[in-house]
């Protein structure tokens, strides 16, 4: 988080203080630190230096196209789910050869679609899914390029509800059943085989179940060449978790980078990557100013104007995130519950924190630059919040905030 630091007693996003964003933009507002993000892409680059490789980024962690378009301009390629996310990267000026499209319920017009854009590769999710891009791609005239995600059974240990790799998850192909789903692939006249896709999770802070998921991938890509089954790409997801709190220890992306690696040795396909949360979680901060102190016998609690329609994470996981002030104080702290205005007892952003904190503060959720915004509704007809991207001394508003009558804008009365 080098890119938010203390100065002279307030928080700065690179070279301006969050104080100053908040009195020109107004709060809820998400800050992304354009430096953050470049350094994370480049480390991940870096680190598989001397293996061909491409990243794809994750569009779902953060779509807003000001940061596809940065990522594009770095060479990055783009892991997308649906036909939104092809348009938004198609928009942003990202290259549709870099673009993999996973998910499990890729409809016929998101097939036609990313087909008839020429994108790098299908990661597909089921026999029926195999035999859909086929037709289309046959109605087309077209030959599709296609990966089979492969679900290794290998447990993330991670959160259930972002653990994707394990039998009773509804994401990829059954590991016992690829082998012959490929075979099926080859005889089917519209496809062409390209890849292997395995992803296991979000978040993971070990590089342990890397190292076993790889290890089944290229198993079976030894079993595919054997049986005449060339690949020209391995792709091996995303993943690899990031710090939110002071006692979580996630691998380096280096010491991921080195088990990867030797887990590949001797081979020559093109590694492909996924990673989201990695390139842009601590790239980008949340700003809220507290309304209301109300303390209570059992606990006290600081209503800001953020909420849950805002950042979606600590109600949905129980997720921590690291919340400052964003002016420095020598005041004595006290325990607080950071509450929003919704109407949910599930509407929280923070608990049991420990702030000196007064009604107007600015407060500044951390590492929420990913899964933030992209999460992000109007819920309680609550406008999402705008987006603004430090460069150094400048910034730049890269997505307006909402207006109220934008919000019902596109709803009529009945006659």
């Amino acid at each position: 988080m080098s890119a938010f630091a203390y100065r002279n007693g307030g928080l700065h996003a690179e070279d301006v203080p969050l104080r100053e964003i908040a009195a020109q933009h107004g709060t809820p507002c998400y800050v992304y630190s354009r430096a953050a993000l470049t350094a994370a892409y480049r480390d991940f680059d870096t680190a598989f230096t001397g293996h061909d490789h491409l990243i794809c980024y994750a569009v779902k962690a953060n779509a807003n196209l000001a940061i596809l378009n940065l990522f594009a301009r770095l060479g990055s390629g783009f892991d997308i789910v649906s036909g939104g996310e092809l348009a938004r990267v198609l928009a942003a000026g990202g290259d549709p050869r870099k673009i993999v499209f996973s998910g499990v319920g890729k409809t016929a017009i998101e097939i036609r679609d990313a087909l008839n854009a020429g994108i790098l590769c299908f990661n597909v999710e089921s026999a029926s899914e195999l035999e859909r891009i086929n037709q289309i791609a046959g109605a087309l005239n077209r030959l599709a390029p296609v990966s089979l995600r492969v679900n290794p059974d290998v447990d993330a240990k991670t959160h259930p509800y972002i653990a994707t790799g394990l039998k009773e998850n509804k994401f990829g192909v059954a590991y016992d059943d690829a082998l012959t789903l490929y075979q099926r692939a080859r005889g089917l006249k519209h496809l062409k085989i390209t890849g292997i896709d395995c992803h296991i999770g979000s978040q993971l802070t070990d590089v342990a179940p890397f190292t076993a998921a790889a290890e089944r991938v290229m198993a079976l890509v030894r079993s595919l060449h054997a049986d005449g089954i060339a690949l020209s790409h391995i792709d091996l997801g995303g993943g690899l978790g990031v710090q939110y709190q002071a006692e979580e220890n996630p691998p380096s992306i280096n010491a991921y980078a080195a088990a990867i690696l030797k887990g590949v040795a001797g081979r020559t396909e093109k590694l492909l990557f996924e990673p989201g949360r990695f390139l842009t979680a601590n790239a980008g901060v949340l700003l809220t100013r507290v309304e209301y102190l109300k303390r209570g016998d059992e606990r006290n609690f600081a209503v800001v104007d953020g909420a849950m329609n805002d950042l979606m994470r600590p109600a949905l996981y129980d997720a921590w995130h690291d919340i400052l002030p964003a002016a420095q104080t020598t005041d004595q702290p006290e325990t607080w519950e950071i509450v929003g205005p919704v109407c949910e007892s599930g509407d929280f952003l923070g608990r049991n924190r420990r702030l000196a904190i007064h009604e107007g503060d600015l407060l500044a959720i951390r590492s929420a630059g990913a899964y933030g915004m992209s999460m992000s509704s109007n819920y309680n007809t609550r406008p999402r919040a705008a987006e603004i991207m430090v460069d150094g001394a400048a910034m730049h508003v890269i997505r307006k905030r909402e207006t109220v009558a934008e919000l019902f804008a596109n709803e009529t009365l009945l006659p």
